[in-house]
């Protein structure tokens, strides 16, 4: 097959979209709501790697939102801003510096960035990476420093035996202790407006790429230093620039195993929520993609192959006018939201072009057409939340 979809795909598949954006779940604006949205862009980086229907493509996804977050965004700007340029002049970006990778020294490194519909969503002062302090970091290993202890003499052992020729492949260090964030989230300050006389939302957007790999401890310790810090944020609620998260991103959660996983992490981040009952200085956290759509029957999957849920969009607020979860099992009711969904453009293309639903394709058939497109466009698919304007006040 093909490595990339050929122009007269491409108009196949721009028709069959146009017919009815909604069955595959690409949001449209619409007045009196605001979409915010999150989505792993695979490389984006060198702009020659990508037809110019592609970038076409990516831009009018990019296009439906007021804010979107964006992950993979390489060291080189190019992609980006060949993106920006077809966005036009209504848009613009911030972004953060490489991380993932200290200067000079070999790995991939990426940035994280949002781009945000100016006269919708307004940028304010703050931005920043997210970090644990050097005092937190000696804190977390004199907590558990047995475990550190022995963790780093397994690695030890295992390293010269490596410089001995004794192993064939350089060993990675696994700790059972969390130190750093693999690639630092980024948090911006946003302010969304509404009717005027209203007064707006004010949110701290934080976009992440957290850990993937073999070690599902890791994940875990990543996510749950992430929601430790936003939560220790929103609780110090006079000291906090705004009082309301939203965590955007590819948070690597492992849903391998969705009827234990999706349960697990669901407990945990509702547990949140409990954890402030009675708190004045509290909050609301509401994960809506762990909840089953009421228009749907399973949960979404966010992922071109349609097997995992690594991207999630989480809402820590202290604002009674953003949905807690208990509000999830009316979502899409209004038109004007709140509302979440997916973008499937695999379900698209493969109708599209095959004339097929994707999840009627047999496993060979999808990850050979997956593969035509997953470098391309992307192996993520991207999501949305869409929350109502603050109301016009009577």
């Amino acid at each position: 097959m093909a490595t990339q979809f050929t122009s007269a795909e491409w108009d196949l598949i721009k028709t069959t979209l146009r017919a009815d954006p909604a069955r595959y779940g690409l949001p449209q604006r619409e007045y009196g709501s605001v979409l915010l949205g999150s989505f792993n862009i695979r490389k984006m980086g060198s702009t020659r790697n990508r037809s110019v229907e592609t970038w076409e493509f990516l831009a009018d996804i990019c296009r439906s939102f007021g804010l979107i977050a964006v992950q993979e965004i390489m060291d080189n700007l190019e992609g980006i801003q060949r993106l920006m340029s077809l966005l036009g002049p209504d848009f613009s970006l911030v972004v953060s510096d490489t991380t993932g990778v200290f200067p000079g020294e070999p790995g991939v490194g990426e940035r994280l960035g949002f781009i945000y519909r100016w006269n919708v969503v307004e940028r304010m002062e703050v931005a920043s990476d997210v970090t644990f302090d050097r005092t937190k970091v000696i804190d977390c290993i004199a907590r558990d420093y047995p475990t550190f202890d022995e963790d780093m003499e397994v690695y030890s052992k295992r390293l010269k035996d490596y410089e001995a020729g004794l192993r064939k492949t350089k060993p990675k260090l696994k700790l059972r202790t969390f130190l750093s964030f693999i690639r630092q989230p980024f948090c911006v300050a946003f302010r969304i407006a509404g009717h005027p006389g209203t007064r707006p939302y004010e949110i701290m957007a934080v976009n992440a790429h957290l850990y993937y790999g073999n070690y599902i401890a890791d994940r875990r310790q990543e996510f749950n230093a992430l929601t430790e810090w936003i939560l220790s944020r929103v609780k110090a609620n006079t000291r906090a620039y705004y009082p309301n998260f939203i965590l955007l991103g590819d948070l690597s959660l492992d849903f391998d195993n969705p009827e234990t996983d999706r349960a697990r992490i669901e407990t945990q981040i509702k547990s949140f929520n409990g954890d402030f009952e009675g708190d004045p200085d509290g909050a609301n956290v509401n994960f809506p993609f762990l909840d089953i759509h009421p228009s749907r029957n399973e949960i979404f999957r966010t992922n071109a192959r349609l097997t995992e849920t690594f991207d999630q969009i989480g809402l820590f607020s202290r604002d009674e006018r953003l949905p807690a979860y208990t509000a999830n099992s009316a979502m899409g009711a209004d038109p004007q939201g709140p509302d979440y969904g997916v973008f499937e453009f695999g379900n698209l293309f493969s109708e599209a072009l095959l004339g097929r639903p994707f999840e009627q394709l047999s496993n060979a058939e999808a990850a050979d057409f997956v593969s035509r497109f997953e470098h391309k466009v992307s192996d993520h698919m991207p999501l949305w939340i869409r929350l109502p304007l603050p109301a016009r006040v009577d």
